[in-house]
């Protein structure tokens, strides 16, 4: 669904669909080409295993030095919403568990407020 007020970039563009589908990783794969950096950044349903199959989904289409960004993992107590139930912050602390591919870059962090700690993924390894 389209929503008012995006910013406007030659270098942005929007897909609506879900972020853990095939089809659009399909049509990121085709605007984007192979030797491009990427950013991915996840900021739909929050429930960690939505999340937490967005990640693994996004790792084998990603090169050495792409970024997968979590946003708000500040839920569920990390430290707001308490009464969320597991979320982001769980899905990157699974996901990071069995996939050494993607570091946590703390620089991403340097500003000390952000709404998503530990939520900038860096694939630093092919494995």
């Amino acid at each position: 669904t389209e929503r008012p007020n995006q910013p406007v970039h030659p270098r942005i563009h929007y897909i609506n669909g879900s972020s853990a589908d095939p089809e659009i990783h399909a049509r990121v794969k085709d605007m984007v080409g192979e030797d491009k950096t990427v950013i991915v950044v996840l900021d739909s349903d929050h429930s960690r295993d939505h999340v937490y199959s967005e990640l693994t989904a996004w790792v084998p289409r990603l090169k050495l030095g792409d970024y997968l960004i979590v946003e708000d993992t500040i839920v569920n107590g990390h430290p707001v919403r308490p009464e969320f139930g597991p979320g982001p912050m769980e899905a990157i602390n699974d996901f990071l568990q069995t996939n050494e591919s993607f570091s946590i870059d703390n620089a991403m962090e340097k500003f000390l407020m952000t709404q998503n700690p530990r939520g900038y993924l860096k694939k630093t390894a092919n494995r």
